[in-house]
């Protein structure tokens, strides 16, 4: 059986939110509280990447804070390779919801991120040391862009997912 680690990228800024959006309420919880729940049924357990505190473990950027999504995706691959995980299945803290079908066509294919929000994805633990090769050496830090020379494939076109990356976004949320 496959030992997959859930991990919410949660190192960002919050620059067009304008406040830690990670602690934004939808609905009376935490965005990063739902993109926890969202991750939870299907891994074996849960970090949060980034951050200094969180609800779980907490696991720093690699090599080094402020490489955005792709220094938070090579920290959950560094923490899930040396704690006996196969994979990483990952979302955003601004990503409340993840449909099943899409986390489905992820684990389907070995490797892979969502084509409309590549912070989600599934990541084997056989990419911690590239990846973190990859960023030590200045590489572009678009996770698209490596992703593709890794061999990690693009999945789901066309399937919009829920991001909150303004306070309009979440009070269309809530209200809608």
């Amino acid at each position: 059986m496959t030992m997959i680690l859930g991990a919410v990228l949660a190192g960002g800024q919050s620059r067009r939110f304008g406040s830690d959006k990670a602690l934004a309420s939808l609905d009376g919880t935490a965005l990063l509280d739902h993109a926890l729940a969202s991750l939870a049924p299907y891994v074996a357990g849960l970090v949060v990447v980034g951050r200094d505190a969180a609800p779980v473990p907490v696991v720093p950027d690699r090599p080094s804070p402020g490489l955005g999504p792709l220094g938070g995706i090579a920290g959950a691959l560094a923490h899930a390779a040396a704690h006996g995980f196969d994979a990483v299945l990952t979302t955003a803290c601004d990503t409340p919801i993840l449909p099943n079908s899409l986390v489905t066509a992820l684990r389907a294919s070995g490797a892979a991120h969502a084509a409309e929000a590549p912070t989600v994805g599934y990541w084997p633990t056989a990419l911690a040391e590239p990846l973190a090769a990859y960023l030590a050496g200045g590489g572009d830090r678009s996770i698209r862009r490596w992703a593709a020379g890794a061999g990690v494939i693009a999945v789901c076109p066309g399937v919009a997912l829920v991001n909150v990356n303004t306070p309009d976004d979440l009070s269309r949320l809530t209200t809608g």
